[in-house]
Protein backbone atom coordinates (compact mmCIF):
# COMPACT_ATOMS: atom_id res chain seq x y z
CA UNK A 1 0.00 0.00 0.00
CA UNK A 2 2.83 2.41 0.87
CA UNK A 3 4.56 1.95 -2.48
CA UNK A 4 1.26 2.36 -4.28
CA UNK A 5 0.19 5.68 -2.77
CA UNK A 6 3.67 7.22 -2.49
CA UNK A 7 5.00 5.87 -5.79
CA UNK A 8 5.65 8.24 -8.70
CA UNK A 9 6.50 5.81 -11.47
CA UNK A 10 5.23 6.96 -14.86
CA UNK A 11 5.06 10.60 -13.77
CA UNK A 12 7.15 13.57 -14.83
CA UNK A 13 8.31 16.22 -12.38
CA UNK A 14 9.63 19.67 -13.22
CA UNK A 15 11.76 21.41 -10.59
CA UNK A 16 12.75 25.04 -10.97
CA UNK A 17 15.98 25.97 -9.25
CA UNK A 18 16.97 22.35 -9.73
CA UNK A 19 20.66 23.17 -9.84
CA UNK A 20 20.67 24.43 -6.24
CA UNK A 21 21.21 22.42 -3.07
CA UNK A 22 17.55 22.29 -2.02
CA UNK A 23 16.21 21.88 -5.56
CA UNK A 24 18.67 19.11 -6.28
CA UNK A 25 17.76 17.26 -3.10
CA UNK A 26 14.07 17.50 -3.95
CA UNK A 27 14.75 16.24 -7.46
CA UNK A 28 16.57 13.25 -5.99
CA UNK A 29 13.65 12.49 -3.67
CA UNK A 30 11.20 12.41 -6.57
CA UNK A 31 13.56 10.40 -8.75
CA UNK A 32 13.96 7.80 -6.03
CA UNK A 33 10.18 7.29 -6.05
CA UNK A 34 10.25 6.63 -9.80
CA UNK A 35 9.49 10.01 -11.38
CA UNK A 36 11.24 11.25 -14.50
CA UNK A 37 12.70 14.62 -13.55
CA UNK A 38 13.42 17.81 -15.48
CA UNK A 39 15.71 20.12 -13.53
CA UNK A 40 15.39 23.76 -14.60
CA UNK A 41 17.95 26.34 -13.64
CA UNK A 42 19.22 29.69 -14.86
CA UNK A 43 22.65 28.06 -14.92
CA UNK A 44 22.52 25.34 -17.54
CA UNK A 45 25.71 23.71 -16.24
CA UNK A 46 24.27 23.38 -12.73
CA UNK A 47 21.05 21.85 -14.07
CA UNK A 48 22.94 19.38 -16.25
CA UNK A 49 25.29 18.37 -13.42
CA UNK A 50 22.36 17.74 -11.08
CA UNK A 51 20.55 15.72 -13.75
CA UNK A 52 23.73 13.73 -14.36
CA UNK A 53 23.86 12.69 -10.72
CA UNK A 54 20.36 11.24 -11.05
CA UNK A 55 20.98 9.40 -14.30
CA UNK A 56 24.20 7.97 -12.84
CA UNK A 57 22.11 6.11 -10.28
CA UNK A 58 19.55 4.84 -12.79
CA UNK A 59 17.08 7.72 -12.83
CA UNK A 60 15.57 9.47 -15.82
CA UNK A 61 16.49 13.15 -15.75
CA UNK A 62 17.40 16.10 -17.95
CA UNK A 63 18.83 19.51 -17.18
CA UNK A 64 17.23 22.48 -18.89
CA UNK A 65 18.36 26.11 -18.94
CA UNK A 66 15.46 28.33 -17.91
CA UNK A 67 14.84 31.85 -16.62
CA UNK A 68 11.68 31.61 -14.52
CA UNK A 69 11.00 35.32 -15.07
CA UNK A 70 10.92 35.10 -18.87
CA UNK A 71 7.84 33.76 -20.65
CA UNK A 72 9.80 32.73 -23.76
CA UNK A 73 12.33 30.82 -21.68
CA UNK A 74 9.58 29.02 -19.78
CA UNK A 75 7.78 28.15 -23.03
CA UNK A 76 10.99 26.75 -24.48
CA UNK A 77 11.65 24.71 -21.35
CA UNK A 78 8.10 23.37 -21.39
CA UNK A 79 8.51 22.28 -25.02
CA UNK A 80 11.76 20.53 -24.12
CA UNK A 81 10.22 18.68 -21.18
CA UNK A 82 7.14 17.56 -23.11
CA UNK A 83 9.31 16.57 -26.06
CA UNK A 84 11.47 14.40 -23.81
CA UNK A 85 8.89 12.94 -21.40
CA UNK A 86 5.51 13.59 -23.06
CA UNK A 87 3.77 15.20 -20.09
CA UNK A 88 4.11 17.10 -16.81
CA UNK A 89 2.48 15.75 -13.64
CA UNK A 90 4.40 17.54 -10.87
CA UNK A 91 5.82 21.05 -10.61
CA UNK A 92 8.08 22.09 -7.74
CA UNK A 93 8.90 25.80 -7.60
CA UNK A 94 12.26 25.76 -5.83
CA UNK A 95 13.75 28.80 -7.59
CA UNK A 96 14.10 31.72 -5.18
CA UNK A 97 16.36 33.24 -2.57
CA UNK A 98 17.57 36.46 -1.00
CA UNK A 99 20.53 38.81 -1.44
CA UNK A 100 22.46 41.17 0.88
CA UNK A 101 21.53 44.21 -1.21
CA UNK A 102 17.84 43.70 -0.39
CA UNK A 103 18.52 43.12 3.31
CA UNK A 104 18.81 45.72 6.06
CA UNK A 105 21.94 45.72 8.21
CA UNK A 106 19.99 46.22 11.44
CA UNK A 107 16.86 44.61 12.81
CA UNK A 108 15.31 47.93 13.84
CA UNK A 109 15.91 51.54 12.84
CA UNK A 110 16.82 53.97 15.62
CA UNK A 111 16.51 57.77 15.43
CA UNK A 112 20.30 58.15 15.40
CA UNK A 113 20.56 55.89 12.36
CA UNK A 114 18.39 58.28 10.37
CA UNK A 115 19.88 61.53 11.61
CA UNK A 116 23.56 60.60 11.87
CA UNK A 117 23.62 58.03 9.05
CA UNK A 118 26.55 55.99 10.39
CA UNK A 119 28.72 54.55 7.66
CA UNK A 120 27.89 51.06 6.52
CA UNK A 121 24.39 50.97 7.98
CA UNK A 122 21.61 49.98 5.62
CA UNK A 123 18.06 50.80 6.66
CA UNK A 124 14.85 50.16 4.77
CA UNK A 125 15.11 53.69 3.37
CA UNK A 126 18.50 52.87 1.84
CA UNK A 127 17.53 49.76 -0.10
CA UNK A 128 17.54 50.21 -3.86
CA UNK A 129 14.38 49.76 -5.88
CA UNK A 130 16.09 47.48 -8.37
CA UNK A 131 17.40 45.24 -5.58
CA UNK A 132 13.99 45.02 -3.93
CA UNK A 133 12.27 44.30 -7.23
CA UNK A 134 14.78 41.57 -8.06
CA UNK A 135 14.01 39.61 -4.88
CA UNK A 136 10.26 40.22 -5.07
CA UNK A 137 10.17 39.09 -8.69
CA UNK A 138 12.42 36.07 -8.20
CA UNK A 139 10.39 34.65 -5.33
CA UNK A 140 6.82 35.64 -6.26
CA UNK A 141 6.72 36.02 -10.04
CA UNK A 142 9.29 33.23 -10.23
CA UNK A 143 6.64 30.99 -8.67
CA UNK A 144 3.57 32.38 -10.44
CA UNK A 145 4.92 32.24 -14.00
CA UNK A 146 6.04 28.58 -13.93
CA UNK A 147 2.64 27.66 -12.45
CA UNK A 148 1.02 29.28 -15.46
CA UNK A 149 3.36 27.67 -18.00
CA UNK A 150 3.34 24.12 -16.62
CA UNK A 151 -0.11 24.22 -15.02
CA UNK A 152 -1.62 24.57 -18.49
CA UNK A 153 0.11 21.34 -19.55
CA UNK A 154 -1.23 19.59 -16.45
CA UNK A 155 -4.73 20.82 -17.23
CA UNK A 156 -4.50 19.48 -20.77
CA UNK A 157 -3.51 16.06 -19.42
CA UNK A 158 -6.17 15.87 -16.70
CA UNK A 159 -4.47 17.01 -13.51
CA UNK A 160 -1.33 17.15 -11.43
CA UNK A 161 0.33 18.46 -8.31
CA UNK A 162 2.07 21.81 -7.82
CA UNK A 163 4.32 22.31 -4.80
CA UNK A 164 5.47 25.86 -4.10
CA UNK A 165 8.21 26.79 -1.65
CA UNK A 166 7.14 29.35 0.94
CA UNK A 167 9.04 30.14 4.15
CA UNK A 168 8.72 30.66 7.88
CA UNK A 169 8.93 34.37 7.15
CA UNK A 170 5.61 34.27 5.28
CA UNK A 171 3.61 33.97 8.50
CA UNK A 172 6.07 35.40 11.05
CA UNK A 173 8.02 38.19 9.32
CA UNK A 174 11.72 37.94 10.01
CA UNK A 175 13.75 41.07 10.59
CA UNK A 176 16.15 42.37 7.91
CA UNK A 177 14.80 40.34 4.96
CA UNK A 178 12.08 42.78 3.89
CA UNK A 179 11.62 41.87 0.21
CA UNK A 180 12.04 38.15 0.82
CA UNK A 181 9.46 38.21 3.62
CA UNK A 182 6.91 40.08 1.51
CA UNK A 183 7.46 37.81 -1.47
CA UNK A 184 7.11 34.58 0.51
CA UNK A 185 3.91 35.86 2.13
CA UNK A 186 2.71 36.34 -1.42
CA UNK A 187 3.68 32.78 -2.29
CA UNK A 188 1.56 31.38 0.55
CA UNK A 189 -1.40 33.53 -0.44
CA UNK A 190 -1.00 32.65 -4.11
CA UNK A 191 -0.82 28.94 -3.25
CA UNK A 192 -4.24 29.08 -1.62
CA UNK A 193 -5.70 31.20 -4.41
CA UNK A 194 -4.43 28.89 -7.14
CA UNK A 195 -5.55 25.77 -5.25
CA UNK A 196 -9.12 27.07 -5.37
CA UNK A 197 -8.89 28.19 -8.99
CA UNK A 198 -7.51 24.90 -10.30
CA UNK A 199 -9.40 22.40 -8.13
CA UNK A 200 -12.03 21.66 -10.82
CA UNK A 201 -9.17 20.76 -13.18
CA UNK A 202 -7.86 18.14 -10.71
CA UNK A 203 -4.68 20.12 -10.08
CA UNK A 204 -3.69 20.28 -6.42
CA UNK A 205 -1.59 23.23 -5.24
CA UNK A 206 0.25 23.19 -1.91
CA UNK A 207 3.38 24.69 -0.42
CA UNK A 208 6.19 23.71 1.88
CA UNK A 209 7.36 26.37 4.35
CA UNK A 210 10.93 25.43 5.29
CA UNK A 211 12.45 26.60 8.51
CA UNK A 212 16.12 27.53 8.55
CA UNK A 213 18.27 25.67 6.05
CA UNK A 214 21.82 26.86 5.38
CA UNK A 215 22.00 27.91 1.73
CA UNK A 216 24.27 30.20 -0.25
CA UNK A 217 21.54 32.87 -0.13
CA UNK A 218 21.26 33.04 3.66
CA UNK A 219 24.69 31.90 4.84
CA UNK A 220 25.80 35.54 5.21
CA UNK A 221 23.07 36.08 7.81
CA UNK A 222 23.58 32.92 9.85
CA UNK A 223 27.29 32.19 9.85
CA UNK A 224 30.39 34.28 10.49
CA UNK A 225 32.92 33.81 7.71
CA UNK A 226 35.81 34.92 9.90
CA UNK A 227 35.13 32.82 12.99
CA UNK A 228 33.43 29.95 11.12
CA UNK A 229 30.80 30.01 13.85
CA UNK A 230 27.24 31.26 14.02
CA UNK A 231 26.26 34.91 13.98
CA UNK A 232 24.04 36.26 16.75
CA UNK A 233 21.12 35.72 14.37
CA UNK A 234 22.19 32.13 13.73
CA UNK A 235 22.39 31.44 17.45
CA UNK A 236 18.94 32.98 17.95
CA UNK A 237 17.51 30.71 15.26
CA UNK A 238 18.90 27.59 16.91
CA UNK A 239 17.66 28.78 20.31
CA UNK A 240 14.15 29.11 18.87
CA UNK A 241 14.19 25.78 17.03
CA UNK A 242 13.14 23.01 19.43
CA UNK A 243 15.00 20.36 17.44
CA UNK A 244 18.20 22.39 17.95
CA UNK A 245 19.66 22.39 14.44
CA UNK A 246 19.36 23.80 10.94
CA UNK A 247 17.49 21.79 8.37
CA UNK A 248 19.31 19.54 5.90
CA UNK A 249 18.13 19.33 2.27
CA UNK A 250 16.91 15.76 2.69
CA UNK A 251 14.60 16.89 5.49
CA UNK A 252 12.25 18.17 2.77
CA UNK A 253 12.02 14.82 0.99
CA UNK A 254 9.20 13.16 2.91
CA UNK A 255 6.84 16.12 2.81
CA UNK A 256 7.57 16.72 -0.86
CA UNK A 257 6.89 13.11 -1.87
CA UNK A 258 3.68 13.15 0.16
CA UNK A 259 2.43 16.31 -1.56
CA UNK A 260 3.49 15.13 -5.02
CA UNK A 261 1.94 11.68 -4.72
CA UNK A 262 -1.52 10.18 -4.32
CA UNK A 263 -0.89 9.97 -0.58
CA UNK A 264 -2.16 13.57 -0.37
CA UNK A 265 -4.96 13.21 -2.91
CA UNK A 266 -7.42 15.23 -0.76
CA UNK A 267 -4.93 17.91 0.25
CA UNK A 268 -4.86 21.25 -1.56
CA UNK A 269 -4.28 24.84 -0.48
CA UNK A 270 -2.10 23.76 2.45
CA UNK A 271 1.17 25.35 3.55
CA UNK A 272 3.15 22.73 5.46
CA UNK A 273 5.94 23.82 7.86
CA UNK A 274 9.13 21.78 7.80
CA UNK A 275 10.96 23.74 10.45
CA UNK A 276 12.14 21.64 13.38
CA UNK A 277 9.38 23.15 15.51
CA UNK A 278 10.33 26.81 14.94
CA UNK A 279 6.72 27.87 14.24
CA UNK A 280 5.46 26.03 17.33
CA UNK A 281 7.82 27.70 19.82
CA UNK A 282 6.82 31.02 21.38
CA UNK A 283 10.28 31.73 22.75
CA UNK A 284 9.36 31.13 26.40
Amino acid sequence: MTDEIFGLSGRTAVITGGGGALGGAMAQALSERGAAVALLDLRESAASEAAGRLTATGGRAIGVACDVLEDASLASAADTVVGEFGRVDILVNAAGGNAPAATTSKETAEPGDVLDKPGGSRLFFDLGTADLRRILDLNLLGTLLPCRAFGRIMAEHGGGSIVNISSMTASRPLTKVVAYSAAKAGVSNFTQWLATHLAPLHIRVNAIAPGFFLTEQNRFLLTDEKTRGLTARGRAVIAHTPMGRFGAPRDLAGTLVWLASDASSFVTGAVIPVDGGFSAYSGV
